[in-house]
C-alpha cells in the first residue's frame, strides 16, 4: 500500500512547473535529418576508467564524439593542459580525439601514468569524457628464497603458500608438477582464493618434491614459476583421527565488504580425518536463488550480482564423524553510484521550458554536481533561462544561446559517474518523414497503423484527412499516437481510401497521403472434422477455403503439430488430404493451415485409428464425460480440480485432459491446460494471474475424446506484473533507412493485468550509444527511421503493464535495411575447359559496396551467334546463380562453335548489383549431330540412290562423311563391312553393281575436325532379277565366294562374299554422362557376350573414398545416379559382374550449380505424355491390322534385331559350336524367290535434344527424363511386300508388335 505523502508549500510551484515541461523533442534517427541539424558533441566511444596498458605496446586512448559542426578535441592530464604538440612521442587521429603514444619508438610506458581527460568541442557547446586513469602492467619474478622440505605425520594437515609476486592486474594462480601437469584436487586437497594449497590431512601418496606455484599475468601473457616444494608424509600407526579445525578463515568470526553488482566469495577449509564437509547458510534468511553457487567441493560460497539486500551473516560449518566448527562472517554490501535516472539529451525550441534530471544512488548516498561545458557550474557563464535545484537543471523560456553541453556527475567513497546532456535549441518548420503514398493493407476488422513520423521545432501538431478534402478525423473510432500515427482499431471495408496527414507548427506546415487497402479475411468454410477409422481403411480430411481475391494462399497440412510423414500414402489434393491404407501410426490430430502475406487460419481434426471389433457383441465407444467438477485450495498461482469419471463404455479410459477458458480476455475459447493418467481425479493447476478461469475435463480412451464436462465455477487470479516477454524479437530494416522491429504479442493470459504495453529499445551494435527506447501499445512492430543502411543494432522489447515491468529481457542483434550493391564485380575471367562448358572467374566485390546480406552471384550469359552458320539469333540470356561468396563458376551446356557473351552481378537481400563488363568468349569445335536424314530411293537390280541431309547443329566445320554398309543375305547372316569417305559438300550418292534381291544395312555419319558424330542407319533392298541370273552357290558352311569390286568417290560397285564377324574381347567404352543439379544420366557401349549384368561405381573426384557401387536393373545401358550434390565433380565408371577386373576407363563431370535457371522439361508435362500414349495407340491399331492382312514377310522378333543390329564389327560367337552368330529366326527361312520382295523408302531423323541416348537400330529415340525414366518408343519396322510364289514367312503376332513399343 502507498504511503500518503505531504507537499511542501514550497515545492507546489516546483512540481506544477515540472507537469508543464515533458513536451520536449524526439530527435528520430533519420540520417537526412541530423545531417542538417546542428547539435552539440556527444562522446560516443572512451576508453575505460581504469585502463591498463601493455608496457611493450603503443598506448591507445580512445576518444571519440559526433556532432554538428564536427567537434574539435582537447586533453588534460592529472588536471592540467596536455600539449600534444611538444610531445614527439604523441600523435592524435585525424578527425578523432583518439591520443596514440609510440612506445614501441623509444617511449616508456612508466613516463605516461597518469589521469587523462577529452574534451569535445564545437560551437554549440563541450563534453567530456571520464577521467581515464593510465597504468602499465607489472609482471614481477617472484623472489628468491631458500624453501625448507616439509615433514608431516600422515593424517596430519598442511599448508603449502604460494605468495605470489604482486602484479598489475593481479595474477592468477594454479599449481602444477615439474611434467606440467595439474596437481589433481579434491575435498581434501584444495587451492584456497589466496592461492595457498591446504591439506585437511595428508596421505601417503601426497609425498613428492615438486609441488610448484604458478602465477600466469594475462596482460603481458607471462607465467612466473615458485621454486618446487618438497613434501614428506612420514607413516604412522596408528592414524589418530581429529575433529575439524579451520585453517581460513581464523577465528570464529570476521567481516567482508563487497560492493553492489560485484561477485561476493566466502571461504572455508578446514583440517581434520576424517575429511571435513562444508556446509553454509545464512543466518535469518535463505541463501538467495538463482544466484549462488558452490565452488572448490563447497569451500566456496559465490553469490552473484550481490545486491545490498544480502548484506547479513554467513555461517560455514564443517563437520565430520568427530564434531564440527563454525565460522560466521559478517557480509556488508556498500554501493558505488548507479543511475536511477541518467540526463537525457534535450532539444527545445525558442521561449520552450524543459528539465534535466540527474538522480543516482549508492551505499553511502552520492553527492551530485553539475558542470556546463566541462565548467563547475557555479563558475560557468551565466545563463539567465537556468536554474539548478539540486539535482534538477531547470530551464525556462530558452533561447539559441542557451544550447550547451552539461555534465552531471554522482560519487562516493567507492567510485563516479558523470553523464553528458545536451541542451539543444532549435528552430526548425516542419518535416514528415514517411515516404509519400505508402500503401497499407490489413484484414478487414483487424487494426491498421497509419505512419506520420515527423520532426519541427517547435513540436509540430499533426492531424489527419481522409481523402484529399475531407474533414479532420475525430472521434472514439480512431487513435491519435503521440509519435503522429493514425490508429483505426477496427478497420471495415469504408475504411479504405487516401489518408492525409498535416503537421503544422508556428514555421510552416506539410502533409504527407498514404493509401489504406482493406482485405477480406481468409476462412475455413469446410473444416475437417473428428474421424474414427479402422485399419487398413481410408479416410479424408476436408479443409475448403475462402480468401481475397487479391490474396495468394498457401494451404499446409500438419500432423501432430509437424510435417506430414513422407508417405505415398498421404495425398494431398486441392482441398482435402486423403490417407489411404491407415495404420496405427497414422493416429493423431491432423491440421489445415492456410497463409495469406496479411493473415493465417488454420483448423484441426482428431482422427482415431482402432481395430475391427472381434465380435459384434461388444460394442466399444468413446467415454462419458466426467462431471461433478469442484474447486478447492484457491491460491494466487494454483488450485485444485477434482472429478468424477463417465462410462468408459468397454475401453479403459487412458487419461483425463483439463482445458480451461479466460472468460476475462476470450470468453468462449478453450484452450488446453494438461493432461494426466486415467487413474487420476484430482489434480493441482498451475494458474496465471489476471484471468478469469473455468475448467472442463475430457476423458480419452483408445476410441477417442469424450464431450467436454460442464464448466466448473470460475475463479478470477489476482492481477501482477508481466512474467515474460514477447518472443520472437527480431530487427529487419525493410527499407535502407529503417529498421522494423517485430516480436510475438503476448497473448492475452500472459498480460498478467490491465494496460499491456511494450518497452521497445535499440542501439546501434559497437557504437557506444545509449539506449534509445519507446513505449508503444499492444502492437507487434515498430519502425525506426533515418538508420544507416545495413549496419547492425541491439534491439529488445520489454513488457509492462499497469502493476510493472516484466524482467529485464534479452538482445538479438538486427540489422537496418539493406540497399542494392553498388559495385560491379570486377576482374571476369572465362576459360573454355571444352566445347560445352566454360569456367568463370571474377574478384569478389568488397563487403561493404554489398550493402546487405551477401546471397552470392549470378552470371548472366547468352547465345551470340554459331560461328558455323555466321547467322544471329534471338538472344536468350540465361541466369546461373551460385550462393554465398564464391569467385568462380561453371557454365555447363554451351553450344560447341558459338560465340557468347556473359557478364556477373553480385546478389544481395534486396536485389541485384550492377552488371559488369561483357565478356566474349568462343567455344571450340565439337563432334556434330547425326545427319539430320538418310533416305534410299531409285532402287534397281543392282543400284541405290542414297540422299541426306547436313546435321541439325554441324558443331563445327563438316569436312566430311563416313557411309558404311553390309548385305545381309536371306539367312540373315552379314556381309563384309564397306566404307566410303564422302566429301562434306555433298548430299547424294549412287550404289551401283550391287547384288540384286539383296537386303543392305547402311550407317552414315558426319566428321568435323574434333572427330565422328553419331550415326544413322536405313536398310533397303535391290530389286529381284527377273531375267534369271543365277545367284551365286551356297556352300555348307563356307559362305559365299569373294568376287572383285572397284569404288568411286560417287558410284561404288560391289559383289560381297558373305562371312561372320571375328569375336572381340569384351569391353565397355564410350562412358557418357548429362549431369543436372542433383543426378546423372550415365550411358555406356558394350561389346561382348549377351545378357551380362553391370554395376555403376562412382565418388567424388579427388577424394580417397571407397567406389560407391550401384547394381543396373536387367542388361540397360543406362542408369540415372541420384542424391548428387550441385556443383561437384565426380568420377565414375562401369563395370560387369561376374567378368573379373572387367570395367571401363573413369570418366569425370560436374553436377550443375545450385539455382541453375532451365526451361520446363516438356517430356514431363502431361499433355505432351498424353498425347504420346495417344499415338502410340493409334500406330498399334495400325500394325495389328497390317499383321492381320499379311501371310508372307521378313519380319524378325524385335529382340533377336536388336542383337543383330548392333555394331557390325561385333557380333557374339555361339557358345555351344564356337560358330558365328547368324541374323536368323529361331526357323530357317526358305530363299527368297523371283520378285518376291519390293523396296520401301525410308526417311530417318533424329529428333533435337540435348539430353536424348540413342539406341543402335531402327528409329530408336531413347531419352531420360530428370528421375531417370526412359520415355521414347521402340518404333516400328519397316513392312515388306508378301513374296510371290509358295515362300511364307511366320507374321510375329500383335503381342511382338507391342513389346515393339514398351
Amino acid at each position: 500500500m502507498m504511503k500518503k505523502m505531504s507537499i511542501p508549500t514550497s515545492k507546489i510551484s516546483l512540481v506544477l512547473f515540472l507537469c508543464q515541461i515533458i513536451s520536449a523533442l524526439d530527435v528520430p534517427l533519420d540520417s537526412k535529418l541530423l545531417e542538417d541539424l546542428s547539435q552539440p558533441p556527444t562522446i560516443t566511444q572512451q576508453s575505460p576508467k581504469d585502463y591498463i596498458v601493455d608496457p611493450r605496446e603503443n598506448i591507445v586512448i580512445q576518444c571519440e564524439a559526433k556532432g554538428k559542426p564536427p567537434p574539435s578535441f582537447s586533453w588534460t592530464r592529472n588536471g592540467t593542459h596536455f600539449d600534444i604538440d611538444k610531445d614527439a612521442q604523441v600523435t592524435m587521429k585525424p578527425n578523432s580525439g583518439t591520443l596514440v603514444i609510440n612506445i614501441m619508438n623509444g617511449g616508456k610506458a612508466e613516463a605516461y601514468e597518469g589521469v587523462y581527460q577529452c574534451t569535445a568541442r564545437n560551437e554549440r557547446g563541450a563534453a567530456i569524457s571520464n577521467n581515464i586513469i593510465i597504468r602499465p602492467s607489472r609482471s614481477p619474478l617472484w623472489t628468491k628464497e631458500k624453501l625448507e622440505p616439509n615433514h608431516v605425520r600422515e593424517g596430519d594437515s598442511l599448508v603449502l603458500h604460494c605468495r605470489p609476486p604482486v602484479g598489475l592486474p593481479p595474477p592468477i594462480i594454479f599449481w602444477m608438477d615439474n611434467a606440467f601437469q595439474r596437481l589433481p584436487q579434491s575435498e581434501r586437497v584444495s587451492q584456497g582464493l589466496n592461492g595457498d594449497l591446504y591439506f585437511s590431512n595428508v596421505q601417503p601418496e601426497d609425498t613428492r618434491e615438486d609441488y610448484i606455484c604458478y602465477a600466469r599475468f594475462n596482460h603481458t601473457q607471462t607465467i612466473q614459476q615458485k621454486q618446487p616444494i618438497s613434501v614428506k608424509v612420514l607413516s604412522t600407526k596408528p592414524v589418530t583421527e581429529r575433529q575439524p579445525v579451520l585453517l581460513t578463515p581464523t577465528g570464529s568470526t570476521s567481516t567482508k565488504v563487497e560492493l553492489r553488482g560485484n561477485v561476493l566469495l566466502l571461504e572455508c577449509i578446514a583440517a581434520g580425518l576424517p575429511t571435513p564437509v562444508i556446509r553454509w547458510i545464512k543466518e535469518g534468511g535463505e541463501l538467495p536463488a538463482n544466484r549462488t553457487f558452490f565452488e572448490n567441493f563447497k569451500k566456496t560460497l559465490k553469490i552473484i550480482d550481490v545486491s545490498e539486500a544480502d548484506s547479513g551473516n554467513y555461517k560455514c560449518i564443517a563437520r565430520n564423524t568427530l564434531g564440527s566448527v563454525h565460522h560466521v562472517i559478517s557480509v556488508t554490501v556498500k554501493a558505488a553510484p548507479y543511475w536511477i535516472t541518467a540526463p537525457r539529451n534535450l532539444v527545445l525550441s525558442p521561449g520552450e521550458d524543459g528539465t534535466l534530471i540527474c538522480r543516482a544512488n549508492g551505499n553511502p548516498k552520492p553527492s551530485i554536481s553539475w558542470l556546463a561545458n566541462g565548467v563547475p557550474i557555479a563558475i560557468a557563464p551565466e545563463d539567465p533561462s537556468r536554474k539548478v535545484d539540486g539535482d534538477t537543471i531547470i530551464f525556462s523560456h530558452v533561447q539559441e544561446r542557451s544550447s550547451a553541453v552539461y555534465q552531471c556527475n554522482a560519487s562516493n567513497e567507492y567510485g563516479y559517474l558523470l553523464a553528458n546532456a545536451f541542451v539543444n535549441v532549435l528552430a526548425e518548420p516542419p518535416r514528415i518523414l514517411t515516404p509519400a503514398n505508402k500503401l497499407y493493407q490489413v484484414i478487414a476488422d483487424s487494426p491498421a497503423l497509419l505512419d506520420c513520423a515527423y520532426f519541427g521545432s517547435p513540436k509540430p501538431e499533426i492531424e489527419w484527412f481522409k481523402g484529399v478534402k475531407g474533414s479532420i478525423l475525430r472521434g472514439n473510432e480512431y487513435v491519435f499516437h503521440d509519435n503522429g500515427t493514425l490508429e483505426i482499431p477496427v478497420a471495415q471495408k469504408n475504411s479504405a481510401g487516401t489518408y492525409t496527414c498535416v503537421a503544422r507548427n508556428e514555421l510552416g506546415k506539410i502533409q504527407n497521403e498514404v493509401q489504406l487497402e482493406i482485405k477480406d479475411p481468409t476462412m475455413i468454410i469446410k473444416q475437417p472434422e473428428y474421424k474414427v477409422i479402422q485399419r487398413y481403411g481410408q479416410v479424408s480430411f476436408e479443409c475448403i477455403i475462402k480468401h481475397d481475391s487479391t490474396l495468394l494462399p498457401t494451404v499446409t497440412w500438419l500432423k501432430d503439430n509437424d510435417e506430414l510423414p513422407d508417405d505415398e500414402r498421404f495425398l494431398v489434393g486441392k482441398d482435402n488430404l486423403t490417407i489411404m491404407n491407415v495404420t496405427d501410426k497414422d493416429d493423431g490430430t491432423y491440421t489445415c493451415i492456410v497463409n495469406t502475406t496479411l493473415d493465417s487460419v488454420s483448423a484441426s481434426a482428431v482422427l482415431t485409428v482402432v481395430a475391427a471389433p472381434p465380435t459384434p457383441a461388444i460394442i466399444y465407444a468413446r467415454p462419458n464425460p466426467p462431471f461433478d467438477l469442484e474447486l478447492t485450495g484457491q491460491l494466487e498461482r494454483s488450485i485444485d480440480l477434482s472429478w468424477i469419471p463417465g462410462d468408459e463404455n468397454n475401453s479403459p479410459i487412458t487419461s483425463f485432459v483439463i482445458e480451461y477458458e479466460d472468460a476475462l480476455h476470450e470468453p468462449g475459447v478453450w484452450h488446453y491446460q494438461t493432461e494426466v493418467p486415467g487413474t487420476q481425479t484430482t489434480v493441482q493447476l498451475k494458474l496465471s494471474p489476471y484471468v478469469n478461469y473455468s475448467f472442463r475435463v475430457i476423458a480419452v480412451n483408445k476410441i477417442g475424446r469424450s464431450q467436454p464436462s460442464e464448466p466448473s465455477e470460475q475463479y478470477l487470479t489476482k492481477s501482477a506484473s508481466p512474467d515474460e516477454n514477447p518472443a520472437n524479437v527480431q530487427g529487419i530494416g525493410s527499407e535502407p533507412d529503417n529498421l522494423v522491429i517485430t516480436w510475438e504479442p503476448l497473448k492475452g493470459f500472459q498480460s498478467n493485468g490491465p494496460g499491456l504495453q511494450y518497452k521497445v529499445s535499440w542501439r546501434q551494435k559497437d557504437v557506444d550509444d545509449e539506449w534509445t527506447s519507446v513505449i508503444v501499445a499492444n502492437v507487434s512492430k515498430y519502425i525506426v527511421s533515418g538508420t544507416p543502411t545495413f549496419v547492425p543494432y541491439e534491439v529488445k522489447v520489454q513488457a509492462l503493464n499497469d502493476l510493472g515491468y516484466a524482467p529485464e529481457p534479452s538482445e538479438v542483434i538486427g540489422h537496418s535495411g539493406e540497399d542494392l550493391p553498388m559495385v560491379a564485380p570486377g576482374n571476369v575471367q572465362v576459360h573454355v575447359i571444352n566445347s560445352t562448358l566454360a569456367k568463370v572467374h571474377w574478384d569478389p566485390v568488397p563487403l561493404k559496396s554489398v550493402r546487405g546480406h551477401l546471397q552470392g552471384y549470378k552470371i548472366y550469359y547468352w547465345k551470340v551467334q554459331s560461328l558455323s552458320r555466321r547467322s544471329r539469333r534471338h538472344v536468350e540470356k540465361k541466369i546461373l546463380t551460385f550462393r554465398g561468396n564464391k569467385t568462380f563458376g561453371m557454365l555447363p551446356g554451351l553450344e560447341p562453335y558459338s560465340s557468347y557473351k556473359l557478364n556477373v552481378r553480385v546478389v544481395n537481400g534486396k536485389g541485384e548489383g550492377p552488371a559488369s563488363p561483357d565478356k566474349a568468349f568462343k567455344t571450340p569445335e565439337g563432334v556434330p549431330s547425326s545427319p539430320s536424314f538418310l533416305k534410299i530411293t531409285n532402287p534397281t537390280l543392282d543400284s541405290l540412290t542414297l540422299e541426306w541431309g547436313s546435321p541439325t547443329h554441324p558443331n563445327g566445320v563438316l569436312t566430311s562423311y563416313t557411309l558404311k554398309f553390309q548385305p545381309i543375305n536371306n539367312t540373315h547372316e552379314l556381309g563384309p563391312l564397306i566404307e566410303i569417305r564422302i566429301p562434306a559438300n555433298e548430299s547424294s550418292l549412287i550404289l551401283k553393281n550391287l547384288n540384286y534381291s539383296t537386303r543392305y544395312k547402311f550407317y552414315f555419319n558426319a566428321q568435323t575436325s574434333v572427330g565422328s558424330g553419331s550415326q544413322i542407319t536405313e536398310e533397303a533392298v535391290t530389286i529381284m532379277d527377273e531375267a534369271g541370273i543365277l545367284r551365286p552357290a551356297v556352300g555348307a558352311g563356307k559362305g559365299y565366294s569373294e568376287i572383285l569390286f572397284a569404288t568411286s568417290p560417287v558410284m561404288h560397285t560391289v559383289r560381297p562374299t558373305f562371312y561372320k564377324v571375328q569375336p572381340l574381347y569384351p569391353r565397355i567404352r564410350n562412358v557418357t554422362t548429362a549431369a543436372a543439379e542433383t543426378y546423372a544420366n550415365i550411358s555406356w557401349e558394350y561389346e561382348g557376350p549377351d545378357h551380362a549384368n553391370f554395376y555403376v561405381e562412382y565418388g567424388v573426384a579427388g577424394s580417397k573414398e571407397d567406389w560407391k557401387k550401384e547394381i543396373v536393373n536387367g542388361s540397360r545401358s543406362f542408369f540415372v545416379l541420384k542424391g548428387l550434390t550441385p556443383g561437384t565433380a565426380y568420377k565414375v565408371r562401369v563395370g560387369a559382374e561376374g567378368l573379373s577386373g572387367f570395367r571401363s576407363a573413369e570418366d569425370v563431370f560436374e553436377t550443375g550449380p545450385a539455382m541453375a535457371s532451365r526451361q520446363v522439361d516438356i517430356a514431363t508435362q502431361g499433355w505432351f505424355i498424353g498425347l504420346m500414349c495417344a499415338v502410340a495407340l493409334l500406330i498399334l491399331i495400325l500394325l495389328i491390322v497390317c499383321f492381320i492382312r499379311r501371310n508372307k514377310g521378313g519380319k524378325y522378333p524385335v529382340k533377336e534385331k536388336e542383337d543383330a543390329h548392333a555394331d557390325p564389327e561385333i557380333q557374339p560367337m555361339k557358345e555351344d559350336d564356337g560358330t558365328f552368330g547368324e541374323y536368323s529366326d529361331a526357323e530357317d527361312h526358305k530363299p527368297l524367290k523371283k520378285g518376291s520382295r519390293t523396296p520401301s523408302d525410308r526417311t530417318v531423323k533424329k529428333e533435337d535434344s540435348d539430353d536424348s541416348l540413342v539406341d543402335y537400330g531402327e528409329g530408336v529415340n531413347g531419352q531420360f527424363n530428370e528421375d531417370g525414366s526412359f520415355i521414347g518408343q521402340y518404333s516400328g519396322k519397316k513392312e515388306k511386300e508378301p513374296a510371290e510364289g509358295n515362300e511364307s514367312s511366320e507374321a510375329p503376332s500383335p503381342v511382338n508388335a507391342m513389346n515393339s513399343f514398351v
